[in-house]
């Protein structure tokens, strides 16, 4: 009898502790990772606590299928790193950049619209999903987006890897 009940106790110990560890990386997150660029100018915006599980919720659920590890599926040589993301013109590696992309997204080059084949809110009549999504939505997708690099580093975006 004492043995099962030792079981279930830890089981059920192990249950609550797994669910603590697993909140509190998402949420206790320093002042210091949470902050990321605001705009090109190089102003800055600490991101809350529930930006940052709102941001992977929406991100999960709206980008997610594509962008997995913030790898782009349909580009494999693009992905969501901080490299890729400074090399774009214009530049997407802020947040403001990036929710004028997830607005109006351009090809890499920044020359054509790729609203017709991207998600976004220009073309939210084709991407149903979209149809919902705010500006603050937005802003806390794009700060999951530069957040990433620094709790996954190099894992993040399909990055470069260093050994």
């Amino acid at each position: 009898m004492f043995k099962k009940y030792s079981q279930l106790f830890s089981l059920v110990f192990f249950g609550i502790f797994s669910m603590s560890v697993m909140t509190a990386s998402a949420i206790d997150l320093d002042e210091a990772t949470r902050t990321v660029a605001k705009d090109g100018s190089g102003n800055t915006v600490v991101l809350t606590p529930e930006q940052v599980k709102r941001g992977k919720r929406l991100f999960n659920a709206t980008c997610g299928a594509c962008h997995v590890g913030g790898i782009s599926k349909t580009n494999p040589n693009v992905g969501l790193d901080p490299e890729a993301l400074s090399l774009a013109s214009p530049r997407r590696d802020n947040i403001e950049a990036l929710v004028d992309y997830m607005k109006n997204p351009t090809s890499y080059d920044g020359l054509e619209s790729i609203a017709e084949v991207h998600p976004s809110i220009k073309s939210a009549d084709i991407y149903p999903r979209m149809r919902a999504i705010t500006d603050e939505d937005l802003t806390a997708m794009a700060g999951h987006i530069l957040l990433q690099p620094k709790i996954l580093t190099e894992k993040w975006g399909g990055g470069k890897i260093y050994y």
